[in-house]
């Protein structure tokens, strides 16, 4: 490969859809590229074709010469798709998805500055981590709902990295008893920085869920109860119930455990409406009158 990339290879680095050049492309990912594939799949190998290709030509490239400059903005451009697979993960955070995509190819970025292609890696292998990782860190430390005291968010910080690390060496997620022992906290302050980190992300209430179709989280809620409305008279019913008649204790019964209407307990006791509600009346104003509390 020549020092200086001529025009025609500049254009090429820059349109992710070109196809490279054969004699540059190993073998492997010729045969990917000319085996019957969806469009999606196919696009797929064209890109880490043509990103293997790339980072051939940068790496024979001085770093901050013009031609080193295009090359690697050819890589990013051929590599947002990576980003924005990434950043749909996150579409519940309640950020703007360009934002989100702005902060993962910061991680791409960085990712492509620290690929070495002789290692034998794929690029998306190597770069995914990075990517998820520089948007986790952008929620943690930038987005919150909820005011959290600034020596509570730092340590709240601290407990994220020794939970990723701590995970990474044991291969499971650590207790919080071990989180505590690496920060020399206790394990009271570790809660306490989970539960602020709680605070962090609020998901609206019509805000739709992953997959199509799926409800909104206030289609999910529970709704009023209206027989909640009488827990406070069943409540005191219940304990009074034996200083009333047993008409009037019946009456009670009927409208505050069974939750019939004025009507239905008139039908079902065969007195007119306008009598079950003085007796209703007559009732709440003995429990009143014997405990001093409003009905």
């Amino acid at each position: 490969m020549t020092d200086e990339l001529n025009e025609k290879e500049v254009a090429l680095t820059v349109s992710a859809s070109t196809a490279p050049p054969q004699d540059e492309v190993s073998p492997d990912a010729l045969q990917a590229a000319t085996t019957p594939q969806s469009p999606a799949r196919r696009r797929g190998a064209d890109t880490r074709a043509l990103t293997q290709v790339l980072f051939g030509q940068l790496k024979e490239l001085e770093p901050g010469t013009p031609e080193h400059s295009r090359v690697r903005a050819a890589l990013i451009e051929a590599n947002l798709p990576l980003v924005r697979y990434a950043a749909a993960r996150f579409r519940s955070r309640n950020e703007p998805m360009e934002d989100v995509v702005q902060v993962g190819t910061i991680g791409l970025i960085n990712a492509i500055d620290r690929f070495d292609p002789d290692r034998g890696v794929q690029f998306p292998t190597f770069a995914m981590p990075t990517v998820v990782g520089e948007i986790k860190r952008y929620f943690r430390d930038n987005v919150r709902t909820v005011h959290v005291p600034r020596r509570l968010h730092e340590l709240w910080v601290q407990v994220n990295s020794a939970t990723e690390d701590l995970t990474t060496a044991f291969g499971r997620t650590p207790s919080t008893a071990e989180i505590a022992e690496r920060l020399r906290i206790s394990e009271e302050e570790v809660l306490s920085c989970i539960e602020a980190g709680r605070s962090y992300h609020a998901t609206s209430l019509e805000a739709a869920q992953e997959g199509d179709g799926m409800p909104g989280l206030l289609d999910r809620l529970g709704y009023e109860d209206p027989a909640l409305d009488g827990v406070e008279h069943r409540d005191l019913v219940r304990h009074l119930l034996v200083q009333l008649p047993e008409r009037e204790q019946r009456i009670l019964l009927l409208r505050y455990f069974s939750n019939l209407t004025q009507s239905q307990i008139s039908a079902e006791l065969g007195v007119s409406q306008m009598h079950v509600s003085r007796l209703l009346a007559r009732s709440f104003q003995r429990l009143r009158s014997a405990n001093r509390i409003d009905a």
